[in-house]
């Protein structure tokens, strides 16, 4: 709406003045701390001003003055929201991954008082993916992980003194982001706490399916009533990261394996007391680790890698760790894991869990933490020889030995036998043996399609495939018609039923100009969860350029490359091709290729000629909310490796490449009619 210059807000006055003021008790001084700075004649004479000044910011902050110098250690959190003493909120923050998280903080900075040490805090808070799910606000959300990790690392360099780092983040973005930054600062001791999860309701839906209540309703599924009384009551708990297996808590798995964290420490309940004492046991082991010469560089390795890319498999993981595992491995100076690497280790692994959103049985991932968690996970990964037991570990010892203790452990007892007395479940139901496991049909996590529609790649999570539309080989096959998109609203209101063409049951969608450099390469779990919870969902697949939630399910082919906008092939499918999907969930191998067009079915071959042969879609065009600032992120990791190396800033590509453009720049400048150069 526009506003007329000359209009004015009647009552401006109320906002400009303070009438309630007492100006006679402003003051101009203070007495200041008392006591003196523990200064020496060394610290005098050889300390950087930085490092002095910084005592006296301590005192005037409030620190004993006597205790100013003492080591600091930094707690770094993805807090967001601001909390009352009673835990009523005076701002939100933007999800409940980050709402409690501040309780952490101050319990850990509490132990690290206790130790004699200084504590410092400072935060980078984190966007919601579930809040951004088809809006702009998306387009952020992947690129936000690079600028937070720049950001971290920015602030652990600020305090030049620190001994060490403990990093508290739990969700999708913030706690990859706080990984990364762990992993660039190699010489420093650094322990990782995970934020846990949320709790379910007690009757309703979890806060996977819940996000699915427009298209429910939009078909006549649920009535407006039970779609508002549902999503009260999804987030059940005011803290924590979703309750499925999504990327927060994947990622918080992930963490633990790579042996960041302390072991059975991913998927507490947030704001428990088990949860609070994570914290404290966390900062004892960080400031261990500082007195006994163990940094980061010596737990990230490439067999802690390995081992978290392993656990990950085991789980059922999130594909979205397929972009952030090996960007820690950059970080850290490490061998980037590649499709050969996952492929090899997929074939390898089987699946052990039984969690929301694979199943087979929908457990919460609390119930994944009371089970034993990644140990006891790990425990069966031992007995098939799979792990490197040497890797060292944040807890000060080795893997190996971790589990010896875990395997007889008085915590790993109670905490599977509370699981069976709160909620009836056998913990070996939810973290099976190979064998049972086998016998409940788990498949292994993901593939890797290639084809003509994706000639470098593609991913899916072929455990997630409903299996009902899988052949007893164990083999998904599709063959449809193409229904293309250049924009994720008009896809989801075609599968609402509210388009001219509504999707129907055998349709391949194909969601092209949805990778990094059309729209941030953002997360459409809006279009796969819409699909899984409608009757016809399961015979449609989806084939994107862009990446998915790690709640998604179904034949949902992503990460295909080239993206569209790059030249892939994606960019010239028309409606009504052909598209053909073989996806073997025993052999992890599969295809995604057009062959043929109006009904008519030529073959991968021929269909390959054809789409070379065609100019782009005509629709096709990065997204006009594109902000600059993702357009930069987008360039800068297409020339750092793209998806494939984890979306990072790789510094040296990008320089070798800015040199090469200067370069041709300078051969190619133009001469004036003298033959000079202008």
């Amino acid at each position: 709406m526009s506003i007329d210059a000359a209009e004015e807000i009647r009552d401006w006055k109320d906002q400009v003045d303070s009438p309630d003021i007492d100006w006679n008790a402003v003051a101009t001084k203070a007495e200041g701390p008392a006591g003196s700075l523990p200064l020496t004649d060394e610290m005098l004479r050889i300390w950087p001003s930085g490092d002095l000044f910084g005592l006296s910011q301590n005192a005037g902050m409030g620190w004993p003055a006597a205790e100013t110098a003492r080591d600091p250690f930094l707690i770094l959190s993805t807090q967001g929201g601001l909390r009352a003493e009673d835990g009523s909120p005076i701002a939100l923050g933007y999800h409940t991954g980050h709402w409690e998280i501040g309780l952490l903080v101050r319990e850990a900075a509490q132990e690290l008082k206790r130790l004699g040490t200084v504590p410092f805090a400072a935060m980078v808070s984190d966007p919601c993916d579930g809040r951004s799910q088809g809006t702009t606000g998306m387009m952020d959300s992947l690129p936000y992980r690079n600028d937070a990790a720049v950001v971290f690392r920015r602030l652990i360099r600020s305090l030049p003194l620190r001994k060490g780092v403990l990093g508290v983040a739990t969700c999708d973005k913030g706690l990859p982001a706080m990984m990364l930054a762990l992993a660039g600062t190699p010489n420093l001791p650094s322990v990782l706490v995970p934020g846990g999860v949320t709790l379910p309701p007690r009757s309703g839906e979890d806060a996977g399916k819940i996000q699915t209540i427009g298209a429910r309703y939009a078909h006549g599924e649920i009535d407006l009533e039970t779609a508002a009384d549902y999503g009260c009551r999804a987030c059940a708990s005011p803290g924590g990261g979703c309750q499925f297996l999504g990327t927060a808590a994947t990622a918080q798995v992930v963490g633990e394996a790579l042996g960041l964290s302390l072991p059975h420490s991913a998927l507490s309940p947030s704001g428990q007391p088990v949860w609070l004492d994570l914290a404290r046991r966390s900062a004892r082991a960080l400031v261990g680790l500082a007195r006994h010469g163990w940094s980061s560089r010596h737990i990230l390795t490439d067999s802690a890698v390995r081992n978290a890319m392993i656990v990950h498999a085991a789980v059922g993981g999130s594909t979205n760790l397929l972009l952030h595992i090996p960007a820690i491995a950059h970080a850290a100076g490490l061998h980037r894991p590649d499709v050969v690497d996952w492929h090899e280790i997929n074939l390898k692994v089987p699946r052990l869990v039984s969690v929301l959103p694979n199943g087979p049985v929908p457990h919460p991932t609390v119930r994944l933490f009371l089970a034993g968690g990644v140990p006891e996970v790990m425990l069966h990964l031992r007995e098939l020889g799979l792990l490197n037991e040497s890797a060292r570990t944040a807890s000060g010892t080795t893997l190996g030995r971790l589990l010896d203790w875990w395997e007889s452990s008085e915590r790993r007892h109670r905490s599977r036998e509370r699981l069976y007395k709160e909620d009836g479940v056998d913990p070996d139901e939810v973290v099976m043996s190979p064998s049972r496991a086998r016998e409940r049909g788990l498949t292994s996590t993901v593939t890797f399609p290639r084809g003509n529609l994706a000639p470098h790649g593609s991913v899916i999570k072929s455990t997630a495939i409903d299996a009902s539309v899988v052949d007893s080989d164990g083999v998904y096959r599709k063959l449809g018609p193409a229904r293309v998109f250049t924009r994720e609203h008009d896809a989801i209101a075609a599968i609402k039923g509210q388009a001219t063409i509504p999707i129907r049951a055998g349709d391949v969608i194909v969601l092209m100009g949805r990778g990094p450099l059309g729209a941030g390469m953002e997360e459409i779990y809006q279009v796969t969860s819409a699909l899984k919870h409608l009757p016809f969902g399961k015979e449609v697949a989806v084939i994107t350029d862009a990446r998915f939630s790690g709640v998604s399910t179904g034949a949902c082919i992503g990460h295909v490359s080239p993206e569209a906008l790059a030249g892939g092939p994606l960019g010239k499918v028309r409606d009504g091709d052909l598209i053909r999907i073989v996806v073997d969930r025993r052999n992890l191998e599969g295809a995604v290729d057009m062959v043929g067009t109006d009904g008519e079915e030529v073959g991968p071959e021929q269909g390959a000629r054809m789409l070379s042969l065609r100019d782009p879609h005509p629709m096709l065009s990065p997204d006009p909310d594109l902000p600059d600032d993702v357009r930069l992120w987008a360039a800068l990791q297409e020339a750092s490796g793209g998806v494939w190396g984890g979306c990072v800033y790789d510094v040296e590509s990008v320089i070798r490449r800015l040199a090469a453009g200067k370069d041709r720049s300078s051969r190619a400048e133009p001469a004036d009619d003298a033959g000079r150069e202008v």
